[in-house]
């Protein structure tokens, strides 16, 4: 009987860590997105600008452009920053998920 308890309390408590895995591995994924979508506001923004270029004189709206600039490539930094932390993340997660089911074997046929 307690060996049977005790076996059910380390099942738990390996369901209870996956369960932790997985979840942080959801918050990188929400990261990876939220990232993802940082980097591209940039490209819309200077696209637009490029688009529109021949309708205005770059020499008059400099005071614009240049803080305009200064924001997309602080906007383009942090994306990028967010992207290879979560990629990161997400490698250092998937080796962990990669290491118990080493461990238990009876868990792998879960974790695919």
């Amino acid at each position: 009987m307690f060996l049977k308890l005790r076996k059910s309390e380390v099942d738990s408590s390996i369901f209870n860590e996956i369960q932790l895995i997985l979840a942080e591995k959801r918050t990188a994924l929400s990261t990876l997105r939220s990232g993802i979508a940082v980097f591209a506001l940039p490209l819309s923004v200077l696209s637009v600008l490029i688009a529109t270029s021949r309708l205005y004189n770059i020499l008059h709206v400099m005071s614009l452009l240049v803080p305009l600039l200064l924001l997309n490539f602080g906007l383009v930094v942090l994306g990028t920053f967010l992207v290879t932390n979560s990629l990161l993340r997400l490698r250092r997660l998937d080796r962990l998920i990669e290491t118990i089911k080493k461990e238990h074997s009876a868990i792998a046929e879960f974790l695919t």
